[in-house]
């Protein structure tokens, strides 16, 4: 997998095309990440007990890895990434600018 928690990434596709935001969980199996301040869906709680009030809360949802493109540290783009091996470790590289991520 290209994208792991931390790096920023653009996103594609839905309605929050072309905002930039972290990674904060990855999930392999289902191929999804979670982006901070990306996809945030409105839920309405219903009150549990007598005399509370029901809410809106916030909460931000999974989005699929084909939809994010890693965002370049070096020269600021969206960009495909590279793996080459760096001495004995591997590593990933921006195509672009050819720079270790």
């Amino acid at each position: 997998m290209n994208i792991k928690k931390g790096d920023i990434v653009k996103i594609l596709a839905g309605k929050d095309n072309g905002k930039n935001g972290k990674i904060l969980v990855v999930d392999v199996k289902n191929e999804k990440v979670l982006v901070e301040g990306i996809n945030i869906l409105k839920k309405h709680k219903r009150p549990t007990r007598q005399g509370e009030k029901g809410e809106i809360i916030s909460l931000p949802k999974p989005v699929h890895i084909s939809n994010v493109m890693l965002v370049c540290q070096n020269c600021g783009k969206a960009v495909r990434v590279g793996h080459k091996l760096n001495g004995d470790k591997k590593v990933r590289y921006c195509k672009k600018c050819q720079s270790i991520i």
